[in-house]
């Protein structure tokens, strides 16, 4: 059989369920394979599910910076580090909704605000509460990420309408500890459940470049493709280093590295949407089309990432407009 008529054999086949008993070895496996075979892989189960050639385009926008009493690792906004990110109150309705509307007339589909807190106040949930309505009166889905919720608050934003909650795990169980210490991997598990039984859909993933081995990239995918269900949508983040916090010397990840997490991360999680996030400001038109074939389907438009740089929504409808890709539609 010639590679063609296998290739076409092979997209027009049953599409792969999704599995939620991945094991270690598993995963391993997929990062040893062959770069040609994984690819091939990669795509072939994209394809089953998703138009390879739309992208799901959201914005993110920091509703609440800086003074974050947390201690990871990576993070610009903990108080403890010397960044020269201030601490701020939280921005007002008005100027929340004026972001909405221009992330809208941009071409973003998704609208995504977060806050520096360890977990919200009653008196901020009611003030986010109101953004998320008026955000989704705008026509927009809307996402928020607030550090650890409780199920009393994940209702009350479900009530507010709230589409999606972000939550990352950020590493393996066994590395994470070397990152943070000031909440344990279980109340980000915890966080998740209060989340999803709150009927919110889950954004969940992680952050790669931190200095873990290949060990934890498979051990955090492993975590996030054992959950009782897949997160609707996988963040896999780029370290971005950002000087005064303890990662600021990390050395650059390989980007064929980044990749392989993409392709792993789309073949065990088959009908999430996996987003290039955090890093692309960084990695050259070429990395982000091959993370595209390797199965992501989501970037954040727009100059900045909360903090951090993103690269300008011109840019990427440039890249897009090279690549033949199209915004997806909600």
């Amino acid at each position: 059989m010639t590679l063609a008529i296998q290739s076409s054999a092979l997209a027009s086949a049953a599409p792969d369920a999704p599995r939620y008993d991945w094991t270690r070895e598993e995963i391993r496996a997929l990062f040893a394979l062959p770069f040609p075979e994984l690819m091939f892989k990669a795509q072939r189960i994209h394809r089953q599910h998703f138009d390879p050639a739309e992208v799901q385009i959201s914005t993110l926008l920091s509703i609440k910076t800086g003074g974050c009493p947390e201690d990871c690792a990576y993070c610009p906004q903990a108080a403890r580090y010397d960044t020269g990110v201030d601490a701020e109150k939280i921005m007002s309705l008005d100027a929340v909704l004026a972001e909405a509307r221009a992330a809208k007339h941009a071409g973003a589909s998704r609208f995504c605000m977060g806050a520096a807190w360890r977990e919200p106040k009653d008196r901020d949930l009611d003030k986010v509460c109101a953004m998320v309505e008026g955000v989704r009166a705008l026509g927009l889905e809307t996402c928020a990420t607030l550090g650890m919720l409780n199920d009393n608050q994940a209702r009350r934003l479900k009530s507010s309408g709230l589409d999606y909650y972000n939550h990352n795990l950020d590493t393996s169980p066994e590395y994470y500890g070397q990152i943070i210490s000031t909440r344990t991997y279980k109340d980000r598990l915890d966080t998740l459940g209060a989340v999803r039984a709150a009927g919110i859909h889950v954004c969940c993933g992680g952050i790669v470049g931190m200095g873990e081995t290949l060990e934890d990239r498979v051990g955090m995918i492993e975590t996030l493709a054992t959950l009782p269900e897949h997160p609707e949508s996988v963040p896999i983040n780029m370290l971005v280093r950002v000087e005064g916090t303890p990662l600021s010397d990390q050395a650059t990840l390989d980007p064929f590295d980044f990749v392989r997490t993409i392709a792993v991360a789309r073949i065990t999680m088959p009908e999430s949407v996996v987003r290039l996030s955090a890093g692309r400001e960084d990695m050259s038109e070429q990395t982000q089309a091959l993370c595209f074939l390797a199965g992501a389907n989501s970037i954040f438009y727009g100059p900045k990432l909360l903090t951090t740089p993103n690269p300008g929504p011109d840019r990427d409808r440039a890249l897009m407009d090279k690549l033949g890709m199209v915004p997806m539609e909600r």
